[in-house]
């Protein structure tokens, strides 16, 4: 009811402003004609002959009927001002040049003949005139939405790009009467352009001026403008930022400018992701795609970080169907509709709940659907949990990889992709520890499931091979958000060490370069695919960026609290073994690390103690597991 009265109210008023603008129109029509016959004789009254007032007055009425409805033809009194711009101009000039035939028509039917001047200046006159009251309106809520005193004004903006993305910002705040803000200067890498102006707003310099301009008007928000830009370039700029205390925010991409929807409200907070500066990694889609298109592709862990962004990216691809299997029916229902939402009919879904240590639930799967491809994604990953839970970690990790590559290796799966990290390297907890055995399990069935086909005289058998990276962005248990949310509360923010070092990756990056890992395997089974992490990142850094691309001041404003390294935790990441060796492939970002022999029938045989031992709960796992992992020594 309250919304039905306020939408009447509005169209009211608008219709009214409407009428009024109209009646103005009539008045400067009506003016601009008569100062037109006035200009022809020289501003003397008397001087004009009575045929000409009379003319005057039998064919102004006609004169503002056809000027006031070309205007409304055109949607000129339906146009917000405050925000005029070209296109208003434009439909302006529109208006007007009807408007002139309607008088030449009126000139032919009247046969009224007034002097040439008439019509030139007093077509020019009311055209010049209801335009400039319209253009007047825009100038006047300008001046009033900067005719702020700057004590007034909460929000000391910098804008950094003058490109289209930037002009758009700078006018929104601008126009805005709700926001206590104001853009005080524009920086831009392109020199040319320092000394000009945007809407008023001068552009001061360069990136290198950033924190003197900062400090000269008082900033205390700067909004990167530039989403075009490479990443590269884009990380350069915020690690100057990070130098100003100010509070920075990004929009979120270059689709916002394509589309049209660059906005204030659509601002984000700088994430890690922006801090990493890494270009979109390359893949090649058309071979990924032809190794995807067609085929029945199982994601166990669906509904997991990782998982899901799997079946994102898989039901791009065109696959005959897609399996999400999952543990967590909320994690899987949550991808489920997301999927279907986007695909509808046209993608052949199939959502299951199951646990991967149930081997007659993956039989009676894989016995139905058929699978053709299998990404094992599921595990526990936490590392300090396992630590206090390691019997979990053996019988959901390498028990349930071993239950899944047995039933992949039985029912005909062609291709079998572990999902592995690279903490299972000379692991130092048993979450890593556990990893390390999962990719051992997919190695020695490899090996099995070659050494099978061949005894059947078959050519094709299960090639297995599994993808090892590192930390990924927005995974659950992952740093980034504690720290956003240490940020939020106003700290401190935890760091276990000052020296800890991570690689990290966005989760659409390292599956796009597992999805191209798994088109490589089909050459290189057997082996385990080790993606290119980028740069190593310092912990500590990280943390004190983020603080202070909030606004605030590490150890000021914020403190930062060093706890110490939790169970299992070491200082940095590696991403081979020695033994494992290296070679490249067509991806520079994709390497290849080579088996490391081993007898399968003792790897066996320790596999059966050990689930046998995981099963009973035993207080010794840990020494079991590093009796079969040799680079593992638990530290309890």
């Amino acid at each position: 009811m309250k919304r039905d009265s306020f939408l009447s109210l509005m169209k009211k008023q608008i219709k009214n402003t409407s009428i009024a603008m109209a009646l103005l129109d009539a008045t400067i029509i009506a003016a601009s004609y008569f100062f037109a016959l006035m200009i022809r004789f020289d501003f003397h009254y008397s001087w004009i002959d009575r045929y000409y007032t009379t003319g005057y007055a039998s064919i102004i009425i006609w004169y503002i009927l056809i000027d006031v409805i070309m205007l409304y033809a055109f949607h000129l009194y339906q146009s917000v001002w405050k925000f005029a711009g070209a296109y208003e101009l434009l439909r302006s000039v529109y208006a007007w040049v009807f408007a002139q035939i309607g008088v030449f028509v009126v000139y032919l039917i009247t046969n009224i003949k007034m002097p040439v001047s008439f019509y030139i200046i007093g077509g020019l006159l009311s055209f010049g005139f209801t335009t400039m009251v319209r253009f007047m309106y825009r100038a006047l809520s300008v001046f009033k939405d900067y005719g702020v005193s700057d004590d007034a004004i909460v929000e000391r903006v910098m804008v950094i790009g003058a490109g289209a993305a930037g002009r758009e910002i700078i006018q929104e705040y601008m126009h805005s009467t709700s926001l206590k803000a104001k853009v005080f200067c524009v920086v831009d890498d392109d020199a040319r352009l320092v000394k000009k102006y945007i809407n008023g707003v001068p552009i001061e310099g360069t990136r290198k001026d950033i924190p003197n301009l900062a400090n000269k008007y008082d900033i205390n928000k700067i909004i990167l403008a530039i989403p075009s830009a490479p990443k590269r370039v884009q990380k350069e700029i915020l690690d100057i930022c990070s130098s100003t205390s100010c509070r920075v925010q990004t929009i979120p991409g270059v689709y916002q400018l394509l589309n049209g929807t660059v906005s204030i409200k659509n601002l984000r907070d700088v994430d890690v992701e922006d801090l990493l500066g890494r270009d979109t990694v390359e893949t090649d889609l058309s071979k990924i795609g032809s190794f995807i298109k067609g085929k029945v592709v199982m994601v166990t862990g669906g509904g997991g970080s990782i998982g899901s962004e799997l079946c994102r990216q898989v039901a791009e691809k065109q696959p005959k169907a897609l399996i999400i299997f999952d543990i967590f029916e909320g994690n899987a229902y949550w991808i489920q509709l997301e999927l279907k939402k986007k695909y509808g009919n046209s993608l052949n879904l199939i959502t299951l709940i199951g646990s991967v240590r149930n081997m007659s639930r993956l039989d009676s799967i894989m016995d139905e659907y058929k699978p053709d491809i299998i990404f094992h994604a599921a595990a526990h990953k936490h590392v300090p949990l396992m630590e206090d839970s390691p019997n979990e970690a053996i019988k959901n990790n390498v028990m349930g990889t071993y239950n899944v590559a047995d039933a992949a290796i039985r029912h005909n799966v062609k291709w079998f992709v572990l999902i592995s990290t690279d903490k299972a390297v000379n692991p130092t907890n048993i979450m890593g520890a556990s990893k390390r055995l999962c990719e051992m399990i997919i190695q020695m069935m490899n090996r099995r499931s070659h050494r099978l086909a061949e005894e059947k005289g078959l050519t094709e058998y299960t090639k297995f091979s599994a993808v090892r990276f590192g930390n990924v962005l927005g995974s659950s248990g992952s740093v980034i958000p504690l720290f956003k949310k240490q940020i939020e509360a106003g700290g401190p923010v935890t760091v276990t060490d000052k020296n800890i070092i991570r690689y990290f990756m966005t989760i659409p990056e390292a599956v796009a370069l597992v999805l191209q890992a798994a088109y490589y395997a089909q050459e290189y089974d057997g082996d385990v695919f080790v993606l290119d992490m980028g740069d190593p990142v310092k912990i500590d850094d990280m943390a004190r960026k983020l603080i202070r691309l909030s606004g605030y001041i590490p150890d000021v404003d914020i403190e930062v609290k060093y706890t110490g390294l939790r169970p299992g935790e070491k200082l940095y990441e590696e991403r081979l073994m020695d033994e494992e060796g290296m070679q490249t492939t067509e991806n520079k970002m994709i390497s290849i690390g080579h088996p490391i022999s081993m007898d399968d029938n003792e790897f066996m045989i320790q596999l059966e103690e050990l689930e046998k031992a995981a099963n009973s709960e035993s207080p010794n796992i840990k020494q079991i597991v590093s009796d079969i992992v040799p680079t593992y020594v638990p530290k309890d």
